[in-house]
């Protein structure tokens, strides 16, 4: 996030002296979006378990950037460079470049499209051809911009935008298509078959779903504008190919498949998950299954969890499963977790995930699930998810570990520390100080009596820093005091100094 700023910034400066008028907003904008995801973004960097959500690759906070496809516009193109008098287009193409950037598109549109019918061999014109066809796009005129990009290709086969006239054609095509256009519908279906494609797109080779330029990809894109009726027909046939070189579209048509609800929709996931060659395509298979709520769904899940030895299908089945808001998703999951011979990352995510369910079935599994376990992680993640659940009755139970000398002293330390982040009882936890005699527990109850606000806790640490005999665990008390803001802190801590 921050570098994505920074770039935002570096561009700013770098164009401060020649920014057009309408780019300034537009950056505004973007930079606006991101500043405000930044707090969501870092919030997620510790749960490992999310990891998941990185196929949500469609931030709509982000929609601000297309605006910022005029910076293209600024290549080179400075009005006060001279003028080469032996080019008779260049005079005409700075012209065009002007009306652009300050946001005159109907002109800039008109002054391009005026290149190509002048200077119809100039090395100018297929690329005026496409800055024409983005113009109009920027005029919100898709018709006469399409029209110029289907030319482009077939007049001026080497022109250096081709690449960008794809990718524009493919957004054009999309915008149509959204406003009932059948012809724009008939490009996209054609265009996102497999194998269905021009020369120079094929020559590209092997599209990759994170490749919006590719004519391809940018064709699946589009379909995610259509009805279900029309889009899922071909997404099977994508989904259908086996082929290596076909894997990056399969990825792409798989997410947008789970966007289509139709009767076929769990089926093909289904048939993905178990049989596409490519471990990514399965994988994604799997994640989407989460948002198929069916009894039929939650069956193979549990079928892939128990079958499959390949650790990534394992952590999306099961989180596929938590989403799941089933009865049997949950017994599925439970069962899991109480499954010894299963992995034990496996079984961390599935006691992570049943501690965001919180039921009083996955609470009274979990506290009869501790005493079974032999494995320390295991045994802590038991102790997180009780305490992610709260409720009187779990926090009890932590507090009977905390106190229990037969457990093992970082699992009751491990249980104090999070009774005390969840909100446990305060009162308890101030008795809990002289029920204990191990000194690793007490210095344990001071580090989560400081991490308390309430005034109470700060009471207890300075009765610790006056009248314990220990002197380290007066001393840790005086340390936290000294952390608190409150001001009875400074009067003690003067207090003592004075004694």
């Amino acid at each position: 996030m921050q570098a994505m700023q920074l770039v935002l910034a570096a561009v700013v400066a770098s164009q401060r002296l020649a920014l057009p008028p309408q780019i300034g907003p537009a950056l505004a904008q973007a930079q606006a979006a991101l500043t405000a995801m930044a707090p969501a973004v870092d919030a997620l960097d510790g749960l490992d378990a999310l990891d998941q959500l990185d196929a949500l690759d469609q931030l709509d906070a982000l929609d601000g950037l297309d605006a910022l496809d005029a910076l293209d516009a600024l290549d080179g193109g400075d009005p006060t460079v001279a003028q080469d008098d032996q080019d008779p287009t260049d005079s005409l193409w700075q012209a065009a470049r002007r009306a652009f950037n300050r946001g005159d598109y109907s002109s800039a549109a008109s002054l391009y499209a005026d290149l190509p019918r002048r200077y119809p061999n100039s090395a100018r014109a297929g690329d005026a051809l496409y800055w024409a066809a983005f113009a109009l796009y920027k005029n919100a005129d898709l018709n006469r911009a399409r029209s110029l990009l289907v030319e482009q290709p077939r007049r001026y086969p080497k022109a250096a935008t081709l690449r960008d006239g794809d990718a524009l054609l493919a957004r054009i095509q999309t915008a149509l298509a959204r406003q009932g256009d059948e012809e724009a519908g008939r490009w996209l279906a054609e265009h996102a078959q497999p194998g269905a494609d021009s020369e120079r797109t094929r020559a590209r080779g092997c599209p990759d779903e994170g490749d919006d330029d590719d004519l391809r990809i940018a064709a699946l894109n589009g379909l995610l504008q259509m009805d279900a009726a029309n889009a899922v027909p071909i997404l099977k046939r994508v989904l259908a190919r086996r082929d290596a070189c076909s894997a990056g579209m399969r990825r792409k048509a798989v997410f947008l498949l789970s966007q289509k609800r139709t009767g076929e929709t769990e089926d093909v996931l289904l048939d993905v998950a178990q049989h596409d060659p490519d471990a990514e395509v399965r994988q994604q298979a799997v994640f989407w299954l989460s948002q198929v709520p069916t009894e039929r769904a939650v069956g193979m899940l549990d079928s892939i969890l128990k079958t499959t030895s390949d650790e990534e299908l394992q952590d999306k089945a099961i989180f596929a499963l938590s989403q799941q808001r089933s009865p049997r998703a949950g017994e599925i999951l439970r069962a899991y977790a109480d499954r010894p011979g299963a992995p034990e990352k496996a079984r961390l995510k599935a006691i992570f995930w049943l501690g965001q369910r919180p039921s009083p079935e996955n609470a009274a599994f979990l506290r009869t699930l501790y005493a079974k376990l032999a494995e320390p992680d295991l045994k802590e993640k038991v102790i997180f998810s009780l305490s992610q659940m709260h409720g009187d009755e779990n926090m009890r139970w932590m507090m009977d570990l905390a106190l229990n000398e037969r457990e093992d002293i970082e699992m009751r330390k491990k249980a104090l520390f999070w009774a005390g982040q969840a909100g446990g009882n305060l009162d308890q936890l101030v008795a809990l100080y002289d029920r204990v005699q191990n000194q690793e527990m007490k210095e344990q109850l001071v580090f989560v009596y400081s991490q308390r606000r309430e005034p109470a806790a700060l009471d207890k640490l300075i009765d610790i820093a006056r009248r314990e005999q220990n002197r380290e665990l007066r001393k840790k008390a005086l340390f936290w005091i000294g952390q608190s803001h409150d001001p009875r802190a400074a009067k003690v801590l003067e207090e003592i100094i004075n004694q």
